[in-house]
């Protein structure tokens, strides 16, 4: 291409006599490199003679080479032409010279190669401004600048684009290489001058990680919402969003605030070219469409106004009935259905009843066998089962107003293969959407069981898609949505579906039982150590009472002895005072009749007292008792005769037992 352009460039200053390079350029970008076109700007009015040929009498034969021309925009201005002054002697270029042949294979050339390029159309955004430019894709980003400059009058040194699908790399790239489509909305910014901060230009890049501030007023429920989204985020998640918070549909939703280049709902923020970082919108609902023409009402008359809304959009009716032109319908009673489940149900029991019963009036008695009672009870009837046990719970979601509900019901729910598959694998639990007081009671429902993020799965569900099978799996700890396969589809993509859920289902549960298993093994292994180690624990727990028993025994045997021997200690103690009170003085030795009685210890040292002859036996042993010898204890034993005193009669007296004036007696223990 760029060989192509310093032939169209070379070809010019030939014919034009343009030595300045720049603007030479000039004229050809503001003729998107029209050769012929960029020529006539430079032409004088008056004449047909090129300046290149003034003061020439020589003919021009040079061939033009044949390039892909620049395919200009209608909308795109003219420059300013800067001409070179021509002499006197213009000498007039007639169709038959070269030039003109020349120009005519270059117009042909040209026609042909137009059929070819593949044209890009760019929606420029600059001050309050769109401009249009048509450019071929085999043009570059600085052709691209230099057909806005033309428009905009900003250089293309001081152009900044941003919202390129695939932002280029440098002004050399082509446009074919960048992968856009034949429409692109494009944001400028003029680069401001070295040093000046006052104005910054964010590249798209930037603008897809800002946050941006979505100031939303609610005109159908007299609210404001202030919700902060990344660049990222594209219109459709943005209405999705809304309608979580005010129940109106993307499809019936109403906005007033969007920049004009918002054409689809698959802009992101940062391409929509809104204010940062906040931006105010408002949102209402969608009026009602008016009919002229009277429809006879299939829906309950205390249907609330989403369904009228659901059901509003009814479409090829002539084709559907047969009317006679003669025959005109004044009034027609609306034909009363019962839905499935009546409207504000208080009892999931009483409603899934009340299904099972008009499901089978109005489809038949083919039909999946669908469980009797609450969704939570459904769920603990399926996934909260052991391993072995367990099933997949399917949720059928049933809506009057969706033209699908009979062919579903009676062709893809009664077939044969799915209703195996059903009963074998799944247990199937049915709601009633039609009214939307039982639809929020199932969204209540599931967002108790399941959480908020299945409750927002089942709130995004259309009408017009439904009804739907939802499938629940429990994989480990956790129960969640599997998939859900609409109501749109066959019977061979339901079985698909189907079949696919019970195979990732046996996998998961297999490996389910498999850690079941070894977690009931470890158990196991667990509660019998636990019993070894209760049975431990009591044996040492018997031990230790029994210890302690003996102990408590023997502490209370010799606290007995203790208390036996206090007592006979003092017994003898107090045995001892008394004696030791009886016991008559010691005489003195030179007294008449005194008799020195020398006894040995059984520690071998000696006691002396001195005793009176006509003394009783008794005195002495009593001299003993006070001496801490008891004659029960101890044995009085006299040297010569050798006999034991305590054994004769302790009244005698001592001269009576013939002791001599000086007696040994000997102490033993008995």
């Amino acid at each position: 291409m760029a060989g192509n352009r310093d032939v169209i460039l070379a070809d010019f200053q030939a014919c034009t006599d343009i030595d300045d390079v720049g603007e030479a350029i000039l004229h050809l970008e503001g003729t998107n490199w029209d050769l012929l076109a960029a020529i006539n700007n430079v032409m004088p009015q008056n004449t047909q003679q090129l300046p290149s040929e003034l003061n020439r009498d020589v003919e021009m034969t040079e061939e033009i080479k044949h390039v892909p021309p620049r395919i200009a925009s209608t909308e795109t201005a003219s420059l300013p032409h800067t001409r070179n002054s021509c002499s006197a002697d213009d000498v007039e270029i007639l169709p038959g010279t070269s030039n003109s042949r020349n120009i005519g294979k270059m117009l042909a050339g040209s026609s042909r190669l137009k059929d070819q390029l593949r044209i890009l159309t760019f929606r420029v955004h600059y001050q309050n401004n769109i401009y249009h430019i048509d450019i071929p894709d085999t043009s570059t980003v600085g052709d691209l600048k230099l057909q806005i400059f033309n428009d905009v009058n900003v250089s293309p040194c001081q152009q900044e684009l941003h919202g390129w699908r695939k932002e280029p790399k440098g002004d050399t790239n082509t446009l074919k290489s960048l992968e856009l489509p034949k429409e692109n909305e494009l944001f400028m910014s003029p680069v401001s001058d070295i040093g000046d901060s006052s104005s910054q230009v964010m590249k798209l890049s930037e603008r897809l990680a800002n946050n941006y501030i979505l100031d939303i007023r609610d005109e159908a429920n007299n609210v404001t919402y202030k919700l902060n989204f990344l660049g990222t985020t594209t219109i459709l998640e943005v209405k999705n969003n809304i309608y979580t918070l005010n129940d109106i549909p993307p499809r019936n939703q109403l906005w007033k605030g969007w920049p004009p280049t918002v054409k689809n709902d698959s802009i992101t923020l940062a391409q929509s070219g809104i204010s940062i970082p906040e931006h105010k919108l408002s949102v209402d609902r969608m009026p009602k469409k008016e009919t002229k023409t009277e429809v006879v009402d299939l829906v309950d008359t205390d249907s609330s106004v989403e369904e009228q809304e659901d059901g509003e959009d009814f479409e090829d009716a002539p084709e559907t009935f047969q009317v006679d032109d003669d025959i005109f319908i004044d009034h027609v009673q609306p034909t009363k259905i019962q839905h499935l489940i009546p409207d504000n149900v208080e009892d999931e029991v009483v409603g899934t009843m009340h299904f099972i019963e008009e499901y089978k009036k109005r489809y038949g008695s083919v039909h999946p066998n669908f469980f009797t009672g609450t969704f939570e009870d459904a769920i603990a009837e399926s996934c909260s089962k052991p391993p072995r046990e367990r099933k997949l719970l399917a949720v059928y979601l049933h809506h009057d107003n969706s033209i699908l509900a009979n062919v579903f019901c009676t062709q893809l729910l009664g077939f044969e293969t799915v209703l195996q598959l059903l009963s074998a694998n799944f247990v199937v639990w049915g709601w009633d959407c039609t009214y939307e007081s039982n639809k929020q009671r199932f969204l209540t429902s599931i967002q108790q069981a399941l959480g908020p993020s299945a409750a927002m799965t089942a709130r995004s569900i259309e009408v017009d898609i439904m009804p739907v099978l939802m499938i629940i799996m429990r994989s480990r700890s956790n129960t969640d949505i599997f998939t859900i396969v609409f109501g749109n589809v066959g019977v061979n993509e339901l079985l698909t579906n189907v079949i696919e859920a019970v195979d990732v289902f046996q996998e998961q549960r297999q490996n389910d039982i498999e850690f079941d298993d070894e977690r009931q093994a470890r158990e196991k292994v667990k509660e019998e150590q636990d019993q070894a180690y209760q049975e431990s624990l009591a044996a040492d727990r018997a031990k230790e009472e029994a210890k302690q028993l003996l102990e408590k025994i023997e502490k209370q045997k010799k606290e007995k002895a203790e208390n036996e021997r206090l007592a006979e200690q003092a017994r003898k103690e107090a045995h001892r005072l008394a004696v030791e009170s009886s016991l008559p003085p010691e005489p003195p030795q030179d007294a008449e009749g005194v008799l020195k009685v020398k006894i040995r210890l059984p520690s071998g040292q000696f006691l002396e007292h001195r005793f009176k002859s006509d003394a009783a036996l008794q005195t002495i042993l009593n001299f003993l008792i006070v001496k801490g010898y008891p004659t029960e204890d101890y044995k009085v034993i006299s040297s010569w005769p050798r006999r034991d005193l305590t054994t004769v009669d302790t009244n005698q007296t001592l001269s009576e037992l013939k002791f001599c004036p000086q007696e040994t007696l000997i102490v033993e223990e008995r």
